[in-house]
């Protein structure tokens, strides 16, 4: 023990944990000074020491550490459980420079200045090297003092912290231990971009969704949310694990690659995935109900019942187009009304646009195995049930529908084979402009739909023929055949275009589509008055879908022997 609480030579000398000679051999250089524990009171005598790299001294009694301004080569300093009242009351060691100001070391200093009672962080604001600060189990209620610094690693374990604030400027701070305090909140560590250490264990965080505040720091590797409220939420460790993907460590245990796959799959499961586990649901509980011969059961295999189904983005015009195909081809389609759980739109009518139920009812028909597709799209649940296909079925009429691409893809998997045409804006401003004179759309609903442009785009590249066709829109008349564009046709030419929609119909009805003939840039010749009856006649007994050809031929003999002027009708989106 110290005499009176001075640090003398003789203590120094038996304290020295490493020496070495000078390069002229005369003189012993001092590198590490150990005196923990020695009721340490005055530590001038540290002022001859020049060469220390590192200091212990923790638990004595000392007050003032201006002896340190004279050790240029300090590396690390542990004056913790001292009575220490500011943290560095001298001038902290230069960086040592050559001539022109050339860097040719620079040190690297290390404080643990634990347990010294202190209600805040003053003293540090020169202390251009310091990489380490361990500031634990002191008063500390608001982190300050420390913008600029160089730390990589700080320590404020118990502490009084309620939120973290005051290290957006410590930029190169890659390890922070923030256990035993009060933190509610993660704001503040959004600017940490090198982070890749977190240790909050008990603290009062309770929200998952703090965890947001953090998500961008791509290079944290370690979080410890041990004992925080938090963790009593359901599937706490699967959430957090979601929102910070890049994550190895969380709560001191490994991270595996199939938590982050479940994790995944719970809270933002792959489209495919939703539609097969949706899919899996529709079937389970249809298996349930008695067995029955459905209207649109066929005789064969090869000829399933023609169901069309209209995909695109909100608001495209998709609704519309199946609306005015079922109007005006009538004795071929039916539309199919599906059910929804969202209230209607200004505008709509129940039992017309969607059957509106609420939520509990659309559950009961789940249960009762009434749906063969549902989905769920911002929020609300949209389904197509076996009656209405089996209502449209009864009366001779193919089924057409309209839907999302999440519906699609669930609808895909069930034992019909539908025809989809891809219904894509060509022209966004347009399509902007149309969604907000709708009037229905907030803006972030606009911007929802139209960023959903693109995956419709990428769902097209990446998955060849899952459309049938693709039909460009952006312009209404190019969209479909206007009332205003038939009427504008002369007389003789409303029968050619009358023909050549029974001839597209023809082709629906035998497994094409509509839109794979509209679709198609081809110029179409017809006569006016000869060719109508003897084409509608042929066209009634094709079966198949290998007579298209000889239609064609027919057509073109038709044209042929005419001797009225040849019509040229192009079709095109």
């Amino acid at each position: 023990m110290a005499k009176d609480g001075i640090l003398s030579a003789e203590m120094v000398s038996e304290g020295m944990v490493h020496q070495e000679r000078l390069v002229n051999r005369l003189q012993h250089m001092y590198r590490s000074l150990s005196l923990s524990g020695h009721n340490l009171s005055d530590v001038s005598v540290l002022s001859n020491y020049v060469h220390l790299q590192k200091l212990i001294l923790p638990h004595n009694q000392i007050k003032d550490l201006s002896c340190v301004s004279h050790m240029p080569c300090l590396v690390i300093l542990d004056a913790s459980h001292n009575e220490i009242s500011t943290f560095f009351d001298f001038e902290p060691p230069k960086k040592l420079k050559v001539k022109h100001g050339t860097l040719i070391w620079q040190n690297k200093l290390k404080a643990d200045l634990s347990e010294i009672y202190q209600n805040e962080i003053t003293g540090l604001e020169q202390c251009y090297r310091l990489t380490h600060l361990s500031l634990a189990h002191n008063k500390i209620s608001r982190i300050s003092g420390l913008d600029g610094l160089p730390l990589t690693y700080l320590c404020l374990r118990g502490n009084q912290l309620q939120k973290i604030d005051g290290l957006e400027n410590v930029k190169s701070l890659q390890v922070l231990d923030l256990s035993l305090n009060r933190v509610t909140c993660l704001t503040g560590l959004q600017s940490l971009q090198l982070l890749c250490s977190i240790n909050l264990e008990k603290n009062q965080i309770s929200e998952i969704h703090e965890c947001k505040h953090i998500h961008n720091l791509l290079l944290l590797r370690d979080l410890n949310l041990l004992e925080n409220p938090l963790q009593e939420q359901p599937n706490y460790r699967l959430a957090v694990i979601f929102l910070l993907q890049h994550l190895t460590m969380l709560d001191q245990e490994v991270v595996t690659a199939e938590e982050k796959v479940t994790s995944v799959n719970k809270y933002d499961p792959p489209m495919d995935l939703v539609a097969a586990r949706d899919h899996m649901t529709n079937l389970v509980y249809q298996l349930m109900q008695p067995q029955v011969l459905f209207d649109s059961t066929l005789p064969s295999v090869d000829s399933p019942y023609p169901l069309l189904v209209l995909t695109g983005p909100q608001g495209c015009g998709k609704r519309e187009l199946v609306h005015r195909l079922c109007q005006e081809f009538c004795d071929y389609f039916c539309y199919g009304v599906s059910h929804a759980t969202r209230e209607p739109y200004s505008g709509e009518e129940n039992g017309i646009d969607y059957h509106f139920i609420n939520e509990e009812d659309f559950q009961n028909m789940i249960r009762m195995g009434k749906f063969i597709q549902t989905m769920q799209y911002k929020g609300h649940r949209f389904g197509l049930s076996r009656d209405t296909i089996e209502g449209a079925a009864r009366e001779g009429l193919a089924c057409c529908v309209h839907m999302e691409l999440e519906g699609a893809l669930s609808l895909k998997k069930s034992c019909f084979k539908p025809r989809f045409i891809l219904v894509i804006p060509s022209q966004e401003e347009i399509y902007i402009s149309h969604l907000k004179s709708r009037g229905l759309y907030t803006p972030a609903q606009i911007d929802a739909a139209v960023s959903r442009i693109d995956l419709y785009i990428r769902t097209n590249e990446r998955h060849p023929g899952f459309f049938d066709n693709v039909v460009p829109c952006g312009n209404e008349r190019k969209r479909f055949v206007t009332e205003e564009f038939y009427h504008n046709l002369p007389t003789p030419w409303r029968d050619i275009w009358i023909l050549l929609m029974d001839f597209m119909i023809m082709i629906v009805k035998v497994g094409g589509t509509l839109a794979s003939f509209l679709c198609s840039q081809t110029v179409c010749y017809y006569n006016v008055l000869q060719t109508r009856v003897q084409v509608k006649q042929q066209i009634d007994e094709i079966t198949s879908l290998k007579s298209i050809h000889y239609t064609f031929s027919l057509i073109t003999a038709c044209i042929r022997e005419t001797q009225l002027p040849n019509i040229c009708v192009y079709l095109s989106t």
